[in-house]
C-alpha cells in the first residue's frame, strides 16, 4: 500500500489523471483523490485531468474544476489511476512523462506484475480503483466530497455490489463512506439505473436485434453508427447495455459492440464465473477484469464476432491455454 503522506511530502505540484473514456470508477478514484489532496494540502497546487468527461458525473465535487483539454504541465508528482499501462492515459500521457515522480493505483489483472510508475499500489483482487484510493487515505481527514466520489466509483465497478469482485472489505469501505451524509441512494439511482428516453430507445434496439450464439450461452448485439446518429446518441449513452444483455437467463457471457469508425468497433464484454473475458480481451490487445473487459477491433462485424466467439468457445470446451 502506498504511503501517501510520504510520497506527497516534497511535492508542491500534484497532477492526477485516469484512463481515456473514463467510467464511474475512474471518475470516483480521480475526483476522490483530488478532493482529498486539495483539502489535505491547501498549500500545494493540485489538478485533476480527464478528457471528455461524462456530464452524468457532474454532481461530484471537483467535476467543474477538471482540466478537460490536453495540456503540457510539469508536475512534481503525478498519479495515474485505474489504468494498467501508460498509453491508456491518452493525450494526458505527456503529464506522466514530464513529472518528477509518479504513482499508480490500479486493480487490473494485467497490472499484477507491477507498473510503469515509480510507486505502485496494485491489487487485482480489489473491487475498484476507488476502493484502493480509499484505503490509502487518512480516514480522519476524509470528508463528504471525497467520500461521495469514492462511493460512486465503488458502486460502478461492482455493478451495485453484484459482481464477484465485491468482498467484505468492499462493503465495509462503502458502509463507512455512506456515513458521510450524502444521498447514497441517489448516487445509484441517478448514475447507474436512470436512463434518458433516447438511451432507453437505443437499449431497446440493442435488445431487439441481439442474437444468441455458442449454444445460447453467449448473447451478442451491435449498434451501428447510423443507428446512433438516427437516435441522436453518443458512446456515453451506450453504457449499461452490455450489463442488461448479461442479465439474460442462461447467458454465461455478453458481447456488446458499437461502431466507432469504418469497420472499427468498440467491444464490451461481461461474464459470469464460467468465462474469463479479460483473457478474451487480452488476446486482441484489450484488457480489464475477469468478468468485465473491453477492446477495440477492426474488421467486418461478422469477422469481429467470429474471432471473439472463437476465444470464448475455447473456454467452454476446455481448450483454452492457461
Amino acid at each position: 500500500m502506498l504511503n501517501l503522506e510520504e510520497i506527497c511530502a516534497n511535492a508542491q505540484t500534484i497532477g492526477i489523471s485516469g484512463h481515456v473514456r473514463p467510467d464511474g470508477d475512474c471518475f470516483g478514484a480521480v475526483l476522490g483523490l483530488y478532493n482529498y489532496l486539495k483539502k489535505r494540502y491547501p498549500e500545494k497546487e493540485v489538478r485533476a485531468h480527464l478528457l471528455n468527461p461524462n456530464p452524468l458525473f457532474s454532481f461530484l465535487a471537483g467535476f467543474s474544476e477538471l482540466v478537460t483539454e490536453p495540456s503540457d504541465v510539469s508536475y512534481d508528482l503525478f498519479f495515474a489511476l485505474d489504468l494498467s499501462e501508460r498509453s491508456r492515459l491518452g493525450d494526458n500521457a505527456v503529464l506522466f512523462d514530464q513529472a518528477k515522480d509518479t504513482a499508480c493505483i490500479d486493480h487490473h489483472l494485467s497490472n499484477a506484475g507491477g507498473t510503469f510508475s515509480r510507486h505502485d499500489d496494485i491489487d487485482p483482487e480489489a473491487s475498484s480503483a476507488s476502493e484502493l484510493v480509499y484505503h490509502v487515505l487518512d480516514k480522519e481527514r476524509l470528508d463528504r466530497d471525497a467520500a461521495e466520489c469514492l462511493y460512486t466509483g465503488i458502486v460502478h465497478d461492482t455493478g451495485v455490489f453484484r459482481f464477484s469482485c465485491t468482498k467484505r472489505s468492499t462493503m465495509e469501505a462503502a458502509g463507512h463512506l455512506m456515513e458521510y451524509g450524502f444521498d447514497h441512494a441517489a448516487v445509484i439511482r441517478n448514475t447507474y439505473f436512470e436512463k434518458t428516453y433516447r438511451q432507453n430507445l437505443i437499449l431497446g434496439r440493442a435488445l431487439l436485434e441481439s442474437i444468441r450464439i455458442l449454444d445460447k450461452r453467449c448473447i451478442v448485439s451491435v449498434i451501428r453508427k447510423r443507428s446512433m446518429e438516427f437516435y441522436g446518441v453518443e458512446p456515453k449513452d451506450l453504457e449499461g447495455i452490455v450489463n442488461q444483455l448479461m442479465d439474460t437467463k442462461g447467458a454465461d457471457c455478453a458481447v456488446f459492440m458499437y461502431e466507432i469508425g469504418f469497420q472499427e468497433f468498440r467491444v464490451s464484454l461481461r461474464s459470469n464465473e464460467n468465462v474469463d473475458v479479460e483473457k478474451v480481451a487480452r488476446a486482441f490487445g484489450g484488457g480489464g477484469h475477469k468478468q468485465a473487459a473491453a477492446l477495440t477491433m477492426s474488421g467486418m462485424y461478422y469477422d469481429v464476432i467470429n474471432n471473439i466467439s472463437e476465444e470464448i468457445e475455447k473456454q467452454f470446451t476446455g481448450k483454452d491455454a492457461v
